[in-house]
C-alpha cells in the first residue's frame, strides 16, 4: 500500500496566536536512520506557548507539538536485524511497533547520551520547530530514531527490576498515560531529582552537615560535628509554577520524601486558583496515612509570607522555578535562603536573568538551569507513571492531570485557553 500525499497537521504561523489546521506534505524517510511514526495522540505542553505567544524568537511557520505516541509504519535502511554497536532499536524496532517519543531528537551514541546528558546529544533538535516537524500531526518523521525512541515492549524489559503485576501493568498503560514520559512527567521528576541531590540540599536529606552531607568523603575520617537540632533538617521547598510540570515536579518530591521519611515543608506556588485547587486535591490524595511533611499550595502574593513563618525569615533551601520567564525567577530569588539552590526548568526566552552575579553571591545562591534529558529520566518517571495511575492514568477527573482529548479542529481554541489558564493538559487525536 502507498503511503498518502499529504496528512493533516497543527500549523503555528509568525509572529504569533496563529494556530492554522492544515494538510501538509507527508512525511518521508530522509536518512537512513529515519522512522516514520503514526501519531495516536500529541500533547499541547506549556512549552508550545513559548511559540505560540512568538517569544521564541522563531520567524518561519512550523507543526507544533513535541509530545506525542504512536506506532511505527516505515523505517530507513540502517534498521535490520544484523545492526551491530548501534543503540538497540536498530536492530529490532520494525513497523506495527508502539512507541513513546522523548520531546528532543538523541543519537544515542555521542559522548553526552553515553553519560545520559541525552537533552544535549550533539545531534539534539527539538521536535515543534521549522527544522524538525512536531508531533500535532497525523504522521511525523523521527530522526535518529533508534536512539530516540522508545518502544514500549522495551520499556516492560527495562522494568524487569519491578514486582511482576507491575510489569504486567505496563502494556495495559493508556495512551494518554503513556504520553506523559515525552516530557511533563520526566521533566518534573528531572527538576525534583536535580534540586534534592544539589549539595545544598544534602544536609536536609541526610542530617548531616554540610559538607559531610555529600557523599564524596572530602576529609578521611574527619568526623562530623554534631549539634544539629530537629528544625534543621526540616527541608523546606518552594514550587514555582503549577501547570503540568510544575505538579509533575510536586508529585514527585512528594514521592521521594515519603519513600525516604523525610520532614519537609512544599509550598506550591501559582497565581491561578483551579490549578492549586487541583495541586490540593493531588495532595490530600497522595498524602493519606503519611505522617510526615507538609504541603500548602499558594497565591505568589501568600507565598512570601508563608515561608518567612515557616523559616523565621530566612528561606526555602530550594525553589524549583517551572514557569520560564523572569518574574518567576524574581520570585525564587526572593523566596531562595542564602546558601540555596535555585532549580529552573522553565523554558527561558528572556537574553538575561533579573539578577546581578553580585546578588548571587552574597546570598551564595546556586542556579541550575536547563532542559531534561528525557532518556536518562525515562526509568524514574516510568517508575511514578505506574505507581500513581490514580493521578496519571485518568482524563477529565479532579486529580488527574490530562483535563481533555480533542480532535484537530479544536486546535485554536485549546491553545487560547490553555493560554490563559482555562483549562489544563489537552491531547489532541489526529483521528478525531
Amino acid at each position: 500500500m502507498s503511503s498518502p500525499v499529504d496528512q493533516l497537521a497543527i500549523l503555528w504561523y509568525p509572529p504569533a496566536y496563529d494556530i492554522r489546521v492544515e494538510k501538509v506534505a507527508f512525511p518521508r524517510i530522509e536518512h537512513p536512520d529515519d522512522a516514520i511514526v503514526k501519531v495516536k495522540l500529541a500533547g499541547l505542553c506549556g512549552s508550545d506557548l513559548h511559540i505560540y505567544r512568538g517569544t521564541a524568537g522563531l520567524t518561519e511557520s512550523c507543526v507544533c507539538g513535541h509530545e506525542f505516541v504512536g506506532e511505527v509504519i516505515e523505517l530507513g535502511s540502517s534498521f535490520h536485524p544484523a545492526s551491530r554497536d548501534r543503540p538497540s532499536l536498530y536492530s529490532t524496532l520494525k513497523a506495527g511497533d508502539k512507541v513513546i517519543s522523548p520531546f528532543t531528537v538523541s543519537c544515542g551514541e555521542c559522548h553526552f547520551c553515553r553519560l545520559g546528558f541525552t537533552c544535549r546529544c550533539v545531534e539534539c533538535c527539538l521536535f515543534g520547530t521549522p527544522s524538525t516537524p512536531g508531533g500535532q500531526a497525523q504522521y511525523v518523521r523521527i530522526p535518529k530514531a533508534g536512539g530516540t525512541l522508545y518502544r514500549l515492549d522495551e520499556v516492560v524489559v527495562a522494568y524487569a527490576g519491578q514486582e511482576l503485576e507491575m510489569r504486567r501493568s505496563i502494556p495495559k498503560l493508556a495512551d494518554s498515560s503513556l504520553l506523559m514520559l515525552c516530557d511533563i512527567l520526566p521533566t518534573g521528576v528531572f527538576a525534583a531529582f536535580q534540586a534534592l541531590n544539589h549539595p545544598k540540599s544534602l544536609p536536609m536529606m541526610t542530617s548531616q552537615p554540610y559538607p559531610h552531607s555529600s557523599t564524596i568523603v572530602t576529609l578521611e575520617g574527619a568526623q562530623a560535628p554534631s549539634g544539629l537540632r530537629q528544625h534543621d533538617t526540616v527541608l523546606l521547598i518552594a514550587v514555582i509554577g503549577l501547570g503540568p510540570v510544575g505538579m509533575c515536579a510536586c508529585i514527585a518530591a512528594l514521592d521521594i520524601f515519603y519513600t525516604k521519611g523525610l520532614d519537609f515543608k512544599l509550598v506550591a506556588i501559582d497565581p491561578n486558583e483551579a490549578r492549586r485547587s487541583k495541586l490540593a486535591r493531588i495532595y490530600s490524595k497522595i498524602s493519606q496515612e503519611q505522617e510526615r511533611g507538609y504541603l500548602q499550595v499558594a497565591s505568589i502574593e501568600d507565598s512570601r509570607n508563608i515561608v518567612s513563618e515557616w523559616s523565621n525569615g530566612v528561606g526555602c533551601s530550594v525553589v524549583l522555578e517551572a514557569v520560564g520567564n523572569n518574574s518567576a525567577l524574581s520570585l525564587a530569588y526572593e523566596l531562595v535562603r542564602p546558601f540555596g539552590c535555585i532549580t529552573s526548568v522553565g523554558v527561558h526566552s528572556n537574553s538575561t536573568v533579573p539578577f546581578t552575579g553580585q546578588e548571587l553571591y552574597d546570598k551564595n545562591v546556586s542556579l541550575d538551569f536547563g532542559r531534561c534529558p528525557v532518556r536518562a529520566m525515562f526509568p524514574m518517571a516510568l517508575d511514578l507513571l505506574v505507581r500513581r495511575q490514580d493521578i496519571f492514568g485518568e482524563i477529565g477527573g479532579e486529580v488527574s492531570l490530562v483535563d481533555k482529548v480533542v480532535g484537530f479542529s479544536e486546535a485554536g481554541r485549546m491553545y487560547e485557553e490553555f493560554d490563559k489558564g482555562k483549562c489544563g493538559k489537552v491531547l489532541f487525536d489526529p483521528w478525531k
